[in-house]
């Protein structure tokens, strides 16, 4: 009994609808998502997945028309077989949006929030849509934040409505932060740690477990075909319901934290390699204790994407405008700036001069599983060795179209079709995003291809007592770096 209190009292529903609703024949929801970009095709298939019946709305005609066509504009598991599975039946794509809203109970805000100069979100897109949904609400509807938006977002869009005249008994709003990592966004919408649902009425919130009963109840995981993952009927997922003000900080909170812990690891393994310490023995170490967790505790080239950049710098704008010195966000950033200048000199440390020299550039995603380049630590790394005169020959499973259109090929980059064309002949190789089949290199054949067996690891994804023992000189980040013990391809190396 007291267990049952306790869920009840903090809102968290793993097992709710499994003991009270299992019985109930489930009712699906017509749902309305605005946005076809990353969070909002993933949330739309995974909709249409769960039972729903879903339109996705974008004002792009050439990017409705590709997924109509069965298209995907993004590299994502699961995402093409789904879109084909759910295509014109459970989801349908469509750039008329009045029509869209008028048909939905509820309606998911996915559009973009870029980073402004000042580092606080731009809004712009939001107030557009939500203007566009106020002239189309005619009954109670569901205006849901999916998009990363600051605290007080609900507030604003409430007022937009107010202003356009919507009555305040047509419509609630609500937040439903995602936590979709990149690579794995399908497996983590329908296989989540915890579904957040910030909502200050009780309709609202109803509406929400109706929503995601699937998932709290576990009655998709029995299902034939469905994506088997961490959840399972008898563990379905939770759902945590607050307030809106507290989902939209849990958003914000949760990507600080997990780029606290990265720029924290790299701060440590910078110590580490100036003691000749390994960071891979200390993150362990570290990551043992259960209070931490191993995860995010890996050295490297620092974070990138579309996300911890700019939530970090969201979040400290938000701290600020309400007169916060969250004075450590300012520092994760440092941090992990300073990351790529520390892989850069190492690469000129190994090199010892860079005009003139050529290099294999393997990855040039923010991540491996992805095909999203930005704010790629990457892309960055390779500008300032081209900017000091290497030669760059760049390789990546994945993210090469979209690499093409910030750095074209040149006389100094040029662009290769598999890891072992990209590191013929050069005097280095580096490795900078954590693909699995640059775990996986022929390192024999790699040494048979360089001009130099030097590798130059931002992910840590070797040993530096394997790279010795096949003759590399091998540097990475946090550990000690071994060297060959002779000019040319020795016979040997020593690790100092």
């Amino acid at each position: 009994m007291l267990h049952d209190w306790l869920r009840a009292a903090y809102g968290l529903w793993p097992r709710e609808t499994a003991r009270g609703t299992a019985h109930r024949m489930f009712k699906p929801v017509s749902i309305c998502v605005i946005g076809s970009g990353y969070v909002g095709l993933v949330a739309a298939i995974c909709f249409a997945e769960m039972g729903h019946k879903v339109v996705c709305v974008d004002n792009d005609e050439a990017k409705v028309k590709t997924l109509c066509e069965g298209g995907v504009p993004i590299y994502e598991h699961h995402l093409p077989e789904l879109l084909a599975k759910h295509l014109n039946r459970g989801v349908t794509f469509t750039t008329d949006l009045v029509g869209a809203v008028e048909s939905s109970d509820a309606i998911f805000i996915a559009v973009g929030t870029p980073q402004g100069d000042t580092g606080a979100a731009d809004l712009s897109y939001v107030e557009a849509v939500v203007s566009a949904i106020a002239r189309s609400i005619g009954s109670y509807k569901v205006i849901v934040e999916k998009s990363t938006v600051p605290v007080y977002t609900n507030e604003w869009i409430r007022r937009v409505l107010l202003r356009h005249g919507v009555a305040p008994e047509n419509f609630d709003v609500v937040s439903n932060p995602e936590f979709l990592r990149e690579g794995t966004a399908i497996m983590d919408f329908l296989h989540p740690d915890r579904i957040v649902v910030g909502a200050n009425t009780d309709r609202s919130a109803a509406v929400l477990r109706r929503i995601y009963e699937p998932l709290t109840e576990g009655s998709y995981y029995a299902q034939p075909g469905a994506l088997q993952g961490a959840c399972s009927p008898s563990k379905p997922a939770t759902l945590l319901v607050t307030s809106a003000q507290s989902a939209e900080i849990i958003k914000h909170a949760s990507n600080a934290f997990l780029a606290l812990k990265i720029s924290f690891i790299n701060g440590v393994a910078n110590l580490a390699e100036s003691v000749d310490a390994d960071i891979e023995d200390i993150a362990a170490g570290i990551g043992l204790d259960s209070r931490i967790g191993p995860k995010f505790l890996h050295a490297g080239l620092g974070y990138g994407g579309s996300c911890f950049p700019k939530d970090v710098a969201a979040f400290h704008w938000v701290a600020q405008q309400q007169g916060i010195d969250f004075q450590l966000l300012q520092e994760i950033r440092k941090i992990n700036e300073a990351q790529k200048n520390v892989f850069f000199n190492k690469v000129r440390s190994a090199l010892w001069t860079l005009r003139g020299k050529r290099l294999a550039a393997l990855g040039l995603a923010f991540k491996g599983d992805t095909d999203d380049i930005r704010d790629s630590p990457a892309i960055d790394v390779i500008r300032k060795l081209i900017e000091a005169g290497a030669k760059i020959t760049a390789y990546d499973p994945a993210a090469m179209d979209r690499a093409k259109e910030v750095l074209p090929p040149s006389e100094k980059l040029s662009y290769a079709d598999d890891l072992y064309e990209a590191a013929k002949d050069v005097d280095a190789v580096l490795i900078l995003t954590d693909w699995k089949q640059f775990a996986d290199i022929d390192l024999v054949r790699l040494n048979q291809l360089v001009r130099f067996p030097i590798v130059i690891d931002g992910r840590n994804l070797y040993k530096p007592e394997q790279m010795a023992s096949l003759g590399f000189t091998y540097v990475s980040v946090g550990r000690p770096a071994s060297y060959q013990a002779q000019v040319g391809k020795p016979r040997h190396a020593v690790v100092l």
